[in-house]
């Protein structure tokens, strides 16, 4: 069994943020790191390969030459080897553009299963799995809670706020979870060593068989968050002032 995992590389933090010429985000001048609920995703496959001694797990991001750091973290999580699109042309590339890509590695691995986080932190979109799973021609079942993988479909439970609800889809299948699945579990020193050598393979769109990245983002200008403190006043009914206090601390505490 193929499971290919989505993955990110994302600044470490969103406070000071430089941009290039085109306005577009300077990657390379920020630390980064592996998004945090992609590493939901790896973790859920390493899960899968614990109950089954058929799975092969690969890692793939796009993105330029520090993305490979995203791929490390997942091949210390548990991933088997990695592939890391790394073209010039894709700078800029939006959603769409994205999942293309990621839409023809996955092809081409010929996977059964492909994972990723629900959402990344730098843009939060949520739109890539889909993409991918209607350009690779299969279902999608999205911000998953639980992961549960059969024989020859996948299963999964999403408290939609009425109750926890099970969703099903024949494999191959596309499934994105939330971090609400089983806390990632910590590796090993024993797997970050062995990790040194798993595999990153490195491919260009020709690989892929891709001749153009297609068309880009364009930004016209960015407008810098201004400083200060930000007041905010919690009126509602205690239950829903709470739930509004802890989303606020949660966003701004992670900034």
């Amino acid at each position: 069994m193929r499971v290919v995992v989505l993955v990110k590389h994302v600044p470490c933090t969103l406070r000071g943020l430089t941009f290039g010429a085109d306005h577009t985000l300077d990657r390379a001048a920020r630390p980064g790191q592996l998004n945090e609920v992609d590493e939901y995703a790896v973790d859920q496959a390493l899960r899968i390969a614990r109950r089954r001694r058929d799975v092969h797990i690969t890692a793939v991001t796009m993105g330029p030459a520090a993305a490979a750091g995203a791929l490390r973290k997942a091949l210390i999580l548990g991933a088997d080897d990695a592939v890391h699109v790394h073209d010039e042309r894709l700078h800029g590339s939006h959603a769409l553009a994205t999942a293309r890509v990621l839409a023809a590695v996955a092809g081409r691995l010929q996977f059964d299963l492909v994972l990723s986080g629900s959402a990344s932190s730098d843009a939060g979109m949520s739109a890539v799995p889909a993409m991918v799973a209607e350009l690779l021609g299969v279902p999608m079942l999205g911000f998953a809670d639980i992961l549960r993988v059969r024989e020859h479909k996948v299963e999964i439970g999403r408290d939609d706020g009425a109750g926890l609800q099970t969703y099903a889809a024949a494999l191959p299948a596309v499934v994105s979870v939330t971090e609400r699945c089983a806390e990632p579990l910590v590796p090993t020193l024993t797997a970050t060593l062995d990790a040194r050598h798993k595999l990153i393979h490195t491919w260009s769109l020709a690989d892929l068989g891709i001749a153009e990245s297609g068309p880009t983002t364009v930004v016209r200008a960015v407008t810098p968050q201004p400083a200060g403190t930000t007041r905010v006043v919690l009126a509602d009914d205690p239950t829903v002032a709470a739930i509004r206090l802890a989303d606020f601390l949660a966003l701004h505490l992670s900034l």
